[in-house]
């Protein structure tokens, strides 16, 4: 029988670290000190050709790579061959699971491109995407929940995660198609004083929601938000039953619905950041595949 290509004791060592997360406890699991259970471990990445674990200081962690190899490894230790090439597989960036946030307005522009070209380039990628609003998305980033981020208005700087622009769109304005402003091609934003606002609430993407407030400001009125819904959808719906008006992005317009119309504004200069956010020192190749797909460069942010 041919012998595995991962010896056993490297993977029972892998394990344990695995479960315990801590040198010291593993160690004395393995009945051994600290210095060679290291060496093990050093010796299975070199075999494997990626780093199982992230080492910091106070914290150790699974890399994806390790992630990967752990199910194989626990199996019984019976197929170490294999462990190993789907381990080398996620650790080169061409297989795993990539998670991704995005904020659900992006459905209707980047999202459905960019999986598209993604998953043509990495069919072997299981992608795992959740909606959720800007706000969460920088929570579940810095959380390790998600691995990238698509949303808008990100912050303008942030120690810990990157942000790179992917575009750029101005405002329109969102009316009941009974609204006397329908008949106009473009909406002057003063025009719009006297009517109730329905607005996302501030606190899911509180940058977007002081741009829409501050274009009002700058027209001479407060608006009056009388109603609050955390998806565009949902704030297109309840202009359509009557009961105000929005300021949105103006990919907003594809969401068809009947009793809703949508007119440029003026003054048009202002527009809203759509960005792809991700941690700065994630070791995921996957997310650096998807940055690529992008055509952007992650090393830079702003």
């Amino acid at each position: 029988m041919e012998r595995p290509e991962l010896p056993l004791p490297q993977l029972h060592a892998f394990v344990v670290l695995a479960e315990e997360l801590h040198f010291g406890r593993a160690a004395t699991r393995l009945g051994i000190a600290q210095p060679p259970l290291s060496q093990q471990i050093r010796r299975l990445e070199d075999k494997v050709g990626y780093a199982l674990f992230s080492r910091e200081p106070g914290n150790v962690g699974l890399t994806p790579a390790g992630r990967e190899l752990l199910p194989a490894a626990r199996h019984a230790l019976t197929d170490p061959a294999t462990g190993l090439t789907a381990a080398r597989e996620v650790g080169s960036g061409r297989a795993g699971r990539l998670r991704i946030g995005f904020a659900a307005s992006l459905a209707l522009t980047v999202l459905p491109g960019l999986l598209r070209t993604f998953r043509e380039r990495f069919p072997a990628v299981d992608l795992d995407i959740q909606e959720m609003t800007t706000t969460p998305q920088l929570a579940a980033l810095r959380e390790r929940v998600i691995d990238i981020g698509l949303l808008r208005e990100p912050p303008a700087h942030d120690a810990d995660l990157g942000f790179r622009t992917v575009l750029t769109e101005p405002f329109v304005a969102v009316l009941p198609s009974s609204h006397p402003l329908t008949a106009q091609r473009t909406v002057r934003v003063e025009q719009l004083a006297e009517s109730p606002f329905v607005l996302l609430p501030r606190a899911v993407g509180p940058p977007l929601y002081d741009q829409i407030t501050n274009l009002c400001t700058a027209a001479g009125f407060t608006p009056q938000v009388t109603q609050h819904a955390v998806e565009w959808q949902t704030v297109c719906a309840l202009v359509e039953t009557g009961l105000g008006v929005s300021l949105a992005p103006n990919s907003i317009r594809r969401i068809r619905l009947k009793g809703v119309a949508f007119r440029g504004i003026e003054p048009g200069t202002a527009r809203t950041r759509v960005a792809v956010a991700w941690r700065k020192n994630d070791a995921n190749h996957l997310v650096l595949r998807l940055l690529a797909a992008l055509n952007q460069d992650p090393r830079d942010s702003p």
